[in-house]
């Protein structure tokens, strides 16, 4: 029985290191992924940026006019952006999405915008309305797909048949959190305290140099011209940003599943080490009584 159990002990810490080897393989794939996402996020800034701060220059020197895109429409209907990831193993981070996503949106009425297999897989599990597009892999989300998504919302926004559309995804803080949160897209937010903030006491000064700029045809047209590039721009870090939460999360996750192993493996060697002892002493013991008995 001691030989049999001391085998099963050693086939078990044998299946823990193979186990132990996928998650620091894991665990390294993550890290590297989780770099390239955060220089990708990093190179998409300066862009946006430069988008934020024209809408904010056409805004402070145009307050006679409301664009389309600023002021709400009749529908209350919400549509959510729902990024998500496309693989398990990252620890809670679907888990916390999607039961923020459930305290954000109770009692609304609302379609969902999918983006990520898992995001995809819970809105058909739920069952919740479902604004149609392609299927696209979070990983592999490109620019170009960002500004085809931003035009889209845009006109069901101008037609009403959204009043509100908001991004829900994982913001990055840092290699240990990852907040999930929502973001208005549309109505868009209004820029006057950053109007007023930038501009401040040298407002005037800087009013009047902002004065000579011409917007052809109209500011107004070049402003709702901006805002779906704005938009796409938004969309894209949204979607970065997510993808380096769930690299985090994954490597978080997989470094604490190899730790956890090893622990294991320790402990089981440790009793492996003792039932060999043991066994041993008895054989020994079995062998002196032996000796002594044939000696009697």
């Amino acid at each position: 029985m001691a030989a049999a159990n001391m085998k099963s002990v050693k086939l078990r810490i044998k299946s823990i290191q193979n186990t132990m080897q996928i998650t620091k393989a894991m665990e390294l794939v993550a890290s590297s992924k989780l770099r390239r996402a955060k220089e990708k996020a990093e190179a998409s800034a300066p862009y946006f940026s430069s988008l934020r701060q024209t809408l904010i220059n056409i805004a402070a020197e145009n307050t006679d006019y409301t664009s389309v895109y600023a002021r709400e429409n009749k529908s209350e209907r919400h549509c959510y952006i729902l990024i998500a990831g496309d693989r398990g193993m990252a620890g809670g981070y679907n888990a916390n999405l999607f039961r923020a996503f459930e305290a954000e949106s109770k009692g609304k009425s609302f379609a969902v915008l999918p983006l990520g297999k898992k995001a995809q897989d819970y809105v058909s599990q739920k069952k919740l309305e479902r604004v149609e597009t392609e299927n696209i892999p979070v990983a592999s989300v490109r620019i170009s797909d960002c500004f085809a998504l931003a035009r889209m919302l845009c006109r069901k926004f101008r037609e009403g048949e959204f009043g509100h559309v908001s991004l829900f995804y994982t913001s990055f803080v840092s290699l240990m959190k990852q907040e999930p949160g929502s973001s208005m897209m549309l109505p868009i937010a209004d820029f006057k305290s950053e109007v007023c903030e930038i501009y401040g006491k040298e407002g005037e000064e800087k009013k009047q140099a902002q004065n000579l700029i011409l917007y052809e045809p109209s500011a107004e047209e070049v402003y709702d011209a901006i805002v779906p590039e704005y938009l796409a721009g938004l969309l894209y870090s949204a979607v970065s940003s997510s993808l380096a939460s769930e690299y985090a999360a994954r490597r978080t996750a997989m470094e604490a599943a190899t730790d956890n192993a090893a622990e294991m493996i320790d402990k089981l060697s440790l009793y492996y080490n003792r039932a060999r002892q043991a066994s041993i002493t008895q054989e020994i013991t079995e062998i002196v009584g032996g000796a002594e008995g044939s000696n009697g």
